[in-house]
């Protein structure tokens, strides 16, 4: 079967020119908005990942100095602690008694008429 094409013919007067000219000129207004949309679109994007890709850099380096902070606050109380442990010691061994004690004890220093023996700190192997 064939179709039938059908023939219309188009009126020219000038009224239906400038409706034409008018439905050209509203569809390169739409054209024209829709490339500006996505124009538009298209840096917020860009602009929204570029802040993305910088705030989780960031974070990451935040995290990182939080890490490292908390390690020199460890080692910060650490040295403190040793800190006070050697003024401690030297206020012991600004005492005699106790300078002494430790010649007896590490160096096997005696007082006048003793004998010091060294027993072994192991347990026998037997």
């Amino acid at each position: 079967m064939e179709e039938k094409k059908k023939k219309v013919t188009k009126i020219h007067s000038k009224s239906v020119h400038q409706y034409d000219a008018y439905i050209e000129r509203q569809n390169r207004k739409k054209q024209r908005l829709t490339r500006r949309l996505v124009l538009y679109a298209l840096i917020v994007t860009v602009i929204i990942g570029s802040m993305s890709v910088y705030h989780f850099s960031q974070r990451s380096i935040k995290a990182d100095k939080m890490e490292e902070y908390e390690q020199l606050e460890q080692q910060l109380a650490d040295l403190k602690q040793e800190e006070s442990d050697l003024n401690n010691e030297i206020e012991l061994l600004k005492d005699e008694d106790y300078v002494l004690e430790i010649a007896r004890t590490n160096y096997f220093f005696s007082n006048e008429g003793e004998l010091i023996f060294k027993l072994p700190d192991e347990d026998p192997s037997y």
